[in-house]
């Protein structure tokens, strides 16, 4: 692989990172609404007064988050921190800062979107494989209609469908949240398996609303290569059903997988989000939904900059990595 190429696929994932943030930075100012005001007018609804001197107030905690500055200083200033990955003061939860906010959720979110995203892609595309395998068992077929079904079902309606059943109708898993209420996190088994029971219906939601994409997906792609020279030469080689299977048709079907994968990140993303929301977990889809809510810029623009930022790098990594998976692929050569 050419080190030009490279570079210029680096310089690309800024570009794209820069141009996200700035329609990050303008698209809450678009609006209209000001954050202070309106966290002041929450806090005083809350209160059963409505607070004197709120204008006064209101200029005061502008000039402390820096939104009394011009738009074009504001975004230098933005610019700056985002390079820095500093995202300053939360407004809705001052005084505490967006990357405490961040550290708190990232993990819960990290957790449950790494392992749902493993899960149903290594299932689906393997599923998908033996589907598409002509000498698969028949009692394999009657799958395909329910992967159809699934693929076409939203990660949130399918969510509120496993609330309705396994935690109100079949009581089997907590309903809301990612540990009981009371409970102190700690590094111990019997948190652990708390977290594990709340985290059981967003994780399977997402797992089985993606397992029929990432299924179907695969099965089209077995059913294309099995029709290639390189496979019926294998075959009339006399190779084993399982060299064929493995190294010839699911080795050269995968690497559309590969792309599918880096491409569906964000959907799967903005999937989670609504998961969270539905089963009240305590990642950054909850966190994200209330800063949108509240109209807290900050916040909003620092978990959405940290989002781009890792489906920009996560689609770097898979596009550096095709050579690896296919040896045909050569980037930079004619």
């Amino acid at each position: 692989m050419r080190i030009d190429y490279v570079l210029k696929r680096i310089g690309m994932v800024f570009v794209l990172i820069w141009v996200a943030a700035t329609i990050n930075f303008v698209g809450p100012r678009l609006t209209g609404k000001d954050p202070v005001k309106t966290r002041l007018l929450k806090q005083a609804v809350v209160g059963g007064y409505v607070q004197q001197g709120m204008d006064e107030m209101a200029k005061e905690y502008e000039r402390k988050f820096g939104l009394d500055k011009p738009l074009l200083e504001q975004y230098l200033t933005y610019v700056g921190d985002m390079s820095r990955f500093n995202f300053g003061p939360s407004i809705t939860n001052y005084p505490r800062t967006v990357n405490e906010i961040l550290a708190d959720a990232l993990p819960w979110t990290i957790a449950l979107l790494g392992t749902t995203t493993a899960i149903a892609f290594l299932l689906g595309s393997f599923l998908g494989a033996i589907l598409a395998w002509p000498r698969s068992p028949r009692f394999l077929q009657y799958l395909l209609p329910p992967l159809l079904t699934l693929s076409a079902v939203p990660y949130y309606l399918l969510g509120l469908v496993l609330l309705y059943v396994l935690a109100f109708r079949l009581p089997l898993f907590p309903s809301f949240g990612g540990y009981t209420p009371g409970t102190l996190p700690a590094m111990s088994f019997g948190f652990f398996a708390d977290a594990v029971s709340h985290a059981a219906l967003p994780a399977l939601s997402i797992i089985l609303a993606a397992l029929g994409f990432w299924a179907l997906g695969m099965r089209a792609m077995m059913v294309t290569v099995q029709g290639e020279d390189s496979m019926i030469f294998a075959e009339a080689k006399g190779l084993k059903d399982r060299t064929l299977f493995l190294r010839y048709a699911v080795r050269n079907a995968v690497l559309p997988q590969a792309t599918a994968l880096a491409l569906a990140l964000g959907e799967i993303l903005s999937g989670a989000v609504l998961v969270e929301v539905v089963f009240g977990y305590p990642g950054i889809g909850s966190v994200l939904y209330n800063a949108i809510k509240d109209f807290d810029y900050y916040l909003i623009q620092g978990i959405v900059f940290t989002i781009v930022v890792s489906i920009g790098l996560a689609t770097l990594l898979i596009d550096l990595a095709y050579p690896l998976i296919d040896p045909r692929i050569r980037y930079g050569k004619s």
